[in-house]
């Protein structure tokens, strides 16, 4: 039988909490390939430091100003606790406050539910090419919040 034939799957029963986040960046200047440089250095130094509940990570490219990555996490608490501490905390802080000539977005997806955030994309992308747009505050304001929404 030729390889390209068989037929695999996977038995997800251990990870009952399994959490599926794909995250994406576009730069739009110069000045975001430069921020992107360092982002992926950084990135890639956390991965490598295998994060409490980090089962995998893979880059990918959609395209040439317009890279990301889709990430398991075990469960979303592991995925908040990476995302509140360092390195994380002081990208999102430094991205919330310039963000270099880049865009930004995340979707997450769990057997509860999905949500997505997307910060200055110039044209909808993911999820946003069809369900309606909604101003991430107040109940909405955090990812646990929307995945409950």
């Amino acid at each position: 039988m030729q390889a390209a034939s068989i037929r695999r799957s996977v038995d997800l029963s251990a990870y009952p909490h399994l959490v599926v986040v794909y995250l994406g960046f576009r730069v739009t200047r110069w000045r975001g390939l430069l921020a992107l440089m360092g982002l992926g250095r950084s990135i890639a130094g956390a991965v490598r430091a295998q994060p409490d509940g980090l089962l995998a990570h893979e880059n990918l490219m959609f395209g040439l100003n317009h890279v990301g990555m889709r990430q398991y996490w075990r469960d979303l608490e592991s995925l908040e606790r990476f995302t509140r501490s360092e390195p994380h905390r002081t990208w999102w802080h430094a991205f919330s406050r310039d963000s270099q000539g880049s865009r930004f977005w995340h979707e997450a997806y769990t057997r509860g539910g999905m949500e997505a955030i997307y910060v200055g994309m110039p044209a909808p992308t993911g999820l946003g090419l069809f369900a309606p747009e909604r101003v991430p505050d107040g109940a909405f304001l955090s990812s646990r919040q929307r995945l409950a929404a």
